[in-house]
């Protein structure tokens, strides 16, 4: 289903993400803004996904969301293409006794034909940008309406071409980070535990097109448009009237126009026809 260099790009990531793996919770589990990213999200599929759903999670990480969704009552069938992620998540399913509410597959969203559980699902998830780590999204999408069952719904959290924060960077002269997200056809370099890897940008009318005649738009919010990023370290324990301030803002204006295509992320809903 990939192409050569998507299969080389692909290994590179799961490679190094293999080796953050040990200690990624660590580094990003007490953080305030991803705290808050992850609720948004969460907030966002509870919202339309059917009590007791069944979830096809795509690079799912060490499963803090597969862990979260089961506790909710959902059936998780977790994947990555990192076996490092793996582990942790299935030393989380062990923790929590969560066998018969989480399988795990090592297995690439790139090579969905050769997933052994194919569902078909409620719901097929991707959480943090994963999808950001392919050029070839479109293979990706292809292959979804077969893995869902009839009104079944995608959500995926995606890195656009446009962020409001990184391009306010230009005025601290970092004009490569400011741009770096609208020179990015032939992908831009990523840097995880020392190992690169590239990464490319999509706005939601890509996905929309591409699923336009299969799917429905079913939700499209900003996600860390007001709100500064995580990468801004610190702000949100440094400023914390200034936090609660922005999040009310993001909170009412997150599917307004422009706002909900100019964050960060965007988190886009898609059900099927």
């Amino acid at each position: 289903m990939s192409s050569a260099v998507d299969y080389i790009n692909e290994r590179k990531a799961a490679e190094a993400f293999s080796g953050q793996s040990a200690v990624f919770d660590e580094i990003y589990g007490d953080d305030t803004i991803i705290a808050y990213k992850r609720e948004r999200v969460r907030r966002h599929v509870l919202k339309r996904l059917k009590p007791g759903g069944s979830i096809l999670e795509l690079n799912c990480g060490t499963g803090e969301d597969a862990v979260f969704f089961a506790g909710k009552g959902h059936k998780v069938h977790a994947t990555d293409i990192s076996a490092g992620m793996l582990y942790q998540l299935v030393q989380k399913v062990g923790k929590h006794k969560m066998n018969k509410k989480i399988t795990f597959e090592l297995c690439s969203y790139n090579n969905l034909p050769e997933l052994k559980n194919k569902g078909p699902f409620d719901l097929i998830f991707s959480n943090f940008a994963g999808l950001n780590c392919t050029g070839e999204l479109d293979k990706v999408l292809a292959f979804l309406p077969q893995l869902l069952n009839p009104g079944g719904m995608i959500t995926f959290v995606v890195l656009p071409k446009f962020c409001l924060w990184e391009t306010l960077l230009i005025f601290k002269g970092k004009l490569r980070t400011a741009f770096r997200r609208f020179f990015s056809r032939r992908g831009r370099k990523a840097r995880v535990e020392g190992t690169f890897f590239k990464c490319w940008y999509y706005n939601p009318s890509y996905i929309t097109q591409k699923l336009k005649n299969e799917f429905d738009l079913a939700g499209l919010e900003g996600l860390c448009t007001i709100v500064p990023p995580s990468y801004i370290e610190g702000f949100a324990e440094k400023h914390p009237k200034a936090f609660r301030f922005l999040k009310k803002w993001e909170n009412r204006l997150k599917t307004k126009w422009p706002w909900r295509v100019i964050g960060d992320y965007y988190i886009v809903s898609l059900r099927k026809k």
